[in-house]
Parts: structure tokens; sequence; C-alpha cells
């Protein structure tokens, strides 16, 4: 063991900050991290022990004991629980023998949740072994097991045409692309990318810092903050080095346009990277892959190659002195990364923990150095702005919203998929759209995003001034259980917190124990008057994002549907609230009282 982890730090230099690829390597080679293996990794890096087990604990797919020879990871989104997860998930437990949790006895199968996989248009879905498969059943998943025991890989199974995982062919074998608008900024095919870049090369850096804002573009990843600004001042920044990295760590539930750029435009994504990098003065981009979507690792490396044979990465690029390259920073399952500062500790080998701002990271980014952090989506349209004109761009949307936004869409309605519309759009055209006739809640955004009634809602405009939406668009009609969706978005804070301040780390718990008081029929007025008051203060003090948007959907829909609040409550009898059960505690103190009592004795 030893000897092959230090032929494996070699490979990396002995680099700490590449810790992560390193634990992945581990992890992928023996099934998860040993003890041994965190000893020598720690040894070889000149770091302590407990420096290494920070970061393995942190993700959620690093395993530092066996989880099976085939790790099973079923997405649990609330989307999923529409479309048959449970039937899907009980067919698992009965086809591996062993449950949620745990691994069977024969060391074959481990069984996992996983919050989302970036699938909602065809759920439910699961990951086996870095590969997805989609619209389960509880036949497919017999299917998929049985397989599986007779010794296929996963691989094997799902893409059983042995299309080479660098190409198109393989992506398109696992799962759909459902774009279901016709192009109007995004998906452009035949693109000169050579001349696109010869002719950006031939301008300053202040000409296409310029040509961003014109266009004003602001970033697609749910801040929206304005694109040209920040390369502005990431071109006036100081430091020895400037990076720029992708972030497509697209981990909000319901959000899946990423990962169809990354396998539909991903040369218009790393066009973007490269503009970016010559505005600001980069040399080196990054991009952030969540470890969901590690079956598309192996394309983007060769789009990555592709582009570097070409002569558009690398050194004298086109034949100038300009110099910039791409490598692929691969996630480990958490959340948080989607938080730019986040994001870059990872980037460092570290766990995904919130960096205090300011500084920010367009001043002191990854490895303290400045960074320009975009969104997939931002650095694609980017490349287009480019190639077209800032006029061409603002031609389309709203005065202030210019452009085109990408929406992911799922739920109840007929054409679940990728859908490109022009800022101002309102919420009804979207619905008629996608064929949503009966929806009558909307959760924009994701769980972090806003809750809209259809009957009051219908008429906003998809703007940064109204309705200014991520690209997470979940529909669900009279059917559902609002209250059940909102708990289960609670579920998902509380599950995603770092846990590194106190206002997120406590308060999710809080919210979701206020919201299952709720549901349950024990809650009071006093209950959601808390509600409102804590989540004030939790939006107040929270380190990052997470945290300030934790209670999002529970007031939307506090205001928004306030009747299915109120049909729930209960006056309090007395001086205690109906949440406090008097018998369950009298239990536990003649519980405790004779456990003393035996003590003594």
């Amino acid at each position: 063991m030893n000897e092959e982890i230090q032929t494996l730090l070699e490979q990396y230099e002995f680099d700490k900050t590449r810790l992560m690829d390193i634990l992945w390597d581990v992890q992928n080679q023996h099934d998860y991290i040993s003890e041994e293996a965190v000893v020598a990794i720690a040894t070889g890096l000149d770091m302590s022990g407990d420096d290494v087990r920070e970061t393995l604990s942190f993700y959620h797919f690093f395993k530092d004991r066996p989880f099976g020879k085939h790790k099973i990871y079923l997405c649990n989104t609330v989307i999923a629980k529409m479309k048959g997860y449970y039937e899907v998930r009980a067919a698992l437990e009965q086809e591996t023998n062993t449950s949620f949790g745990h691994v069977d006895d024969t060391g074959t199968f481990g069984l996992g949740d996983a919050n989302c996989i970036g699938l909602s248009d065809q759920e439910p879905a699961m990951m086996v072994d870095h590969v997805v498969f989609t619209n389960l059943t509880p036949e497919k998943v017999s299917t998929i097991i049985g397989q599986l025991k007779q010794g296929k890989s996963a691989q094997e199974i799902v893409n059983p045409g042995g299309a080479d995982s660098k190409d198109i062919a393989y992506v398109n074998a696992i799962v759909d692309e459902n774009i279901r608008t016709e192009s109007k900024v995004m998906f452009k095919a035949n693109r000169d990318y050579k001349a696109i870049l010869l002719s950006c090369l031939d301008k300053l850096p202040e000409q296409i810092i310029t040509t961003i804002t014109d266009a004003n573009l602001r970033g697609r990843g749910g801040a929206g903050f304005p694109t040209g600004l920040k390369w502005r001042l990431g071109r006036e920044a100081e430091g020895a080095e400037k990076y720029v990295i992708c972030n497509a760590d697209e981990g909000e539930p319901g959000t899946f346009k990423d990962r169809v750029l990354l396998s539909h435009s991903p040369k218009d994504v790393l066009l973007g990277m490269i503009m970016a990098a010559h505005a600001i003065g980069s040399r080196n981009g990054i991009i952030y892959l969540r470890a969901e979507y590690w079956y598309l690792k192996d394309y983007l490396q060769q789009q990555i190659q592709e582009f570097r044979d070409d002569g558009l990465l690398g050194k004298q690029i086109l034949g100038t002195n300009f110099e910039f390259d791409i490598r692929i920073q691969m996630g480990a399952g958490a959340y948080v990364c989607g938080d730019e500062t986040a994001l870059i500790e990872s980037c460092e080998g570290k766990r995904g923990t919130p960096r205090v701002k300011p500084p920010y990271p367009i001043q002191q980014g990854y490895l303290g150095m400045p960074t320009s952090v975009n969104n997939v989506e931002t650095l694609a349209i980017a490349s287009r702005i480019i190639e077209e004109g800032s006029a061409w761009f603002t031609a389309m949307g709203t005065n202030e919203s210019t452009g085109t936004r990408l929406l992911s869409v799922s739920g109840d309605c007929d054409k679940p998929g990728i859908y490109e519309i022009e800022w101002g759009t309102t919420l009804n055209e979207v619905l008629s759209m996608i064929g949503a006739e009966n929806a009558k809640y909307v959760q924009i955004s994701g769980p972090a995003g806003d809750s809209l009634s259809v009957a009051k809602d219908g008429d906003r405009e998809f703007c940064y001034s109204d309705l200014s939406c991520n690209g997470s668009l979940m529909v669900f009609d009279h059917t559902r259980d609002i209250l059940n969706v909102v708990r289960d978005y609670a579920e998902f804070f509380v599950e995603e917190s770092c846990g590194i301040c106190v206002p997120c780390r406590a308060g999710g718990v809080d919210l979701l124990d206020k919201m299952e008081r709720v549901i349950g029929g024990r809650a009071c007025q006093q209950d959601l008057d808390e509600v409102t008051s804590w989540s004030k203060l939790l939006k107040g003090t929270s380190r990052c994002g997470l945290g300030t948007a934790a209670p999002n959907s529970i007031l939307a829909t506090l205001d928004k549907f306030p009747e299915i609040y109120k049909a729930k409550l209960v006056e309090p009898h007395g001086p205690l609230l109906p949440s406090f059960d008097e018998e369950e505690v009298i239990s536990e103190y003649e519980l405790a009282y004779k456990h003393l009592v035996k003590e003594d004795v």
C-alpha cells in the first residue's frame, strides 16, 4: 500500500492541494480509503492524519470503510418521490438483500441515498459505481441487480452498445438530453471555435470586458452578479497568478441545465473560460465537476484535449503569446460546494467550508490569488456574446434583464426537460409551454428559491426585478401535499449544512422540527410565529447562502398558501404547547428513574 501511495503522490508532485484527487484515486482502486492509506497519504504530503481525515469525512461519497463492491445511491428528491421512488427503493432492498445505509452480507452491494444527482427530468434515478440509471421501475432494478450479480459492470449494463466513454454516444446512451426548445442563444451547432477565439484574442482584454458589460450579462448561477464587473475587478486585482474556475457543482434539487450544457455544448463552456482568462489575465483554469456527473468526466477530458490539439489551449494559443489550460477537479458530494468560496476550499483539498467574505474570490480566491468563479451557463453565454456582439444579446429579454436563460423543468408536466426562454416571459406562458395545465404550486430556483402560487403569481415575469430564477422550475399539481414538499426541502438543508456556523447547523433542525409539528397536527400559531422570527435570525447570521436560504420555502408557502398551515393548527390547552407530549415526557422520566434506582442497588 505504501509503495502504491508513494507512486500516486509522485504523480501529483506531492501537492497537498490535490488531496481530493488523491483520495478519489485510492477509493476507486480499493473501494474505500483505509486508515493505512490515510496515514500513508498524510506522511507523504507532510500533513497530520487528522488533516486528511477532516477532508475525507466531509464528503458524502468518500468512504473510510468498505461500502460494497457496487456502491448504489438512489436519488431521493421530492420529484423522485412523486415518480415511483418508494417502489424502487423497496425493490433495491429486496434485490440486494440489504437495507439503505448498509452493505449486504456478501460485501457486494452498499445502498445509500443521494440528495440530488441532476436528473430530475428522468426520475427515479440512481448512481451505480459512477454510472447513472434513469426512469427506474422495480422491474428495471431487478434486471440491473441481476446483471451485476452475474459479473457485469454498471457501465456494460447501461451502455450495451459499447460506446467509448469519451464520445457523446456514451452520454446519450445513459441519459436523455430533453432539450425542448429551439436554440436562441444556447446549443448552436457547427460553431467555428478557432475563428471566434482568434477574433477574441485580436481584441484587448478591456474590449472583451466592455462587450460583456454592455451586454448586461449577469451570472446564471443564482446570485446574478454582473459578469463584466467581475471580470473587470479580476483584471484590476493584483496577484502573481490569477485563476478562472467553472462552477459545475450544480447541486440544487430540480436543476440540471448545466449537465445538458456540459454534454451538448461543452466547447461553448471551454471557450467562455478561455475568454474569461484573456480578460482577467489568467493562465490556469479549473472545472469543478460534481461527483454525480462522473460519467461526463472522460467526455469532457476529450473535449479539452481536442481544444489542445487544435491549439486553443496550452502555450502560445493560436500563435499568440497567450497561455491558458484547464483541468477538471472532481467534487465528492457536498451541496454547499456550490458556494464559490466552499468550492475553492474543495479545490485546495480541504473541507468545503464557506469562507467569511470579504475578501471575495475575485480579490483572494484559489491559493489566495484573484479568482473568477463563473457558472457553466454564464461562460457558455459569454462565448456567444463575444461572437455575436452585445447589441445582439440585448435585443432579447427586457431592458434590465437581457438575453435568455435556461430552465430545468420537472414535476407535474407533460414535457420535463430544458427550455430556453427570453427574460420577460411569464409564469403562465412557461406552464403552457411545458404542458402543466393543472399546476397549483411552482418552486423556482430549487429549495433555496421562491415558492409560487399559480393562481396568484401566474402573470409574473421571469426577470431579475421579479422572478429571478436560477434555472430550476419544479411543478406540483392539486394532488400534491405542499406541506410534505416543504418538509422535504427542510430536511435537505439539514442534511447538506456544512455545520460550521450555529445558525444554520441548529436553526435548520429547528425549522424541520416545526414542519413536522405542523404536519403531525401538533402545532399552534406560536409555532408559526417562531418560524418567522427564527428565520429572520437564520437569514441575518448564517455564514453562507445555504443557511440564508433554508427558511425560504417555509416562509414563501406560509405567505402564498396560509390556509394549508392554518388547517393543521390546534389550540393549546393550558400553559403547554400542543407539541408538548406530557405522557412521553413522564414515560422518559420513569425510565430514567428506574435506571438510577437499579444503579443504586
